[in-house]
């Protein structure tokens, strides 16, 4: 049951319209999520409520309504993540959810094997984008780490740090010490070097903007720059709080980018692809 956030998939059609309208007709997901709280003048509390583990409910919902735009021709997506309107998406102002919702099972029905089963916690559409997808496997990696002791989940931090291309990674896990697991340098072309201290949060739910000021406040002239990587996600004044101006900026890894991170670099994870033979039944008839 829904605490805050009420707003059900369908719901948002028209508020993600709007806001790539807003945005120019396109934007990257951040982007599209920052207009449609705006929009829809969202609580805090309903931006940061959970779906399961490191997804809030409106990330998962606006990924199903963009799903179902595409799937009605209103949007396209590249492979850089970027949403954009289509030619029929810029000359509509407004959709009727349950004619988008009807042409759009109808097609997936023509399209799809009635053998599939319908999860019963998502909506009927049954053809998701690869972002619908990358939620279950993220989620199960996403449970494993919880499932790893403290230490051996910082140790994943160091060799993520290292694989990414940080030197001197140290785990210093010395308490007392502000929340600071350890520290690295990061190398910008080969010449300038920047100190790093990082924080390993091995977390359910969101992280505040308070561990963000006590972090910052530790790390205050012993670092250039501040990383958080967490099992969880950050709320939205934790983002913020990140990138306030005037402050040391830090940079936050959520579970979802921890996760993909280890895919891209095979730390742990492997990609097996999977063979489809299909027939051309035309081939054989004008043999």
């Amino acid at each position: 049951m829904d605490k805050f956030f009420k707003f059900k998939y369908d719901d948002l059609f028209n508020p993600t319209l709007r806001a790539l309208k807003n945005l120019g007709g396109s934007g990257a997901v951040s982007e599209i999520e920052e207009q449609v709280i705006s929009i829809l003048n969202l609580s805090e509390a309903a931006v940061n409520e959970i779906h399961r583990e490191s997804t809030t409910k409106l990330t998962y919902r606006l990924a199903w309504a963009r799903n179902y735009l595409k799937r009605y021709e209103l949007l396209e997506n590249s492979a850089r993540g970027v949403w954009a309107l289509t030619e029929a998406g810029q000359n509509t102002t407004e959709v009727d959810k349950e004619k988008v919702k009807k042409v759009v099972v109808k097609k997936d029905k023509e399209e799809r094997s009635k053998k599939e089963i319908k999860s019963k916690d998502e909506p009927e559409l049954k053809e998701k984008t690869e972002e619908l997808e990358e939620f279950s496997w993220q989620d199960s990696l996403i449970e494993t780490m919880r499932g790893i002791h403290p230490d051996q989940f910082e140790r994943l931090c160091q060799r993520l740090l290292r694989e990414l291309g940080f030197v001197n990674v140290e785990v210093t896990g010395r308490t007392n010490d502000g929340g600071i697991d350890g520290k690295g340098i990061i190398k910008l072309g080969g010449v300038l070097s920047y100190h790093v201290v990082f924080q390993a949060k091995r977390y359910q739910g969101s992280v505040s903007s308070s561990v963000i000021r006590d972090f910052r406040g530790a790390m205050s002239g012993r670092a250039d720059k501040g990383l958080i990587l967490t099992t969880g996600s950050f709320s939205r004044e934790a983002k913020k709080e990140a990138t306030r101006d005037g402050a040391t900026p830090i940079d936050l890894i959520d579970g979802n980018e921890f996760a993909e991170r280890l895919k891209e670099l095979g730390l742990g994870v492997t990609v097996e692809m999977v063979e489809e033979v299909k027939i051309k039944s035309d081939w054989f008839k004008n043999l």
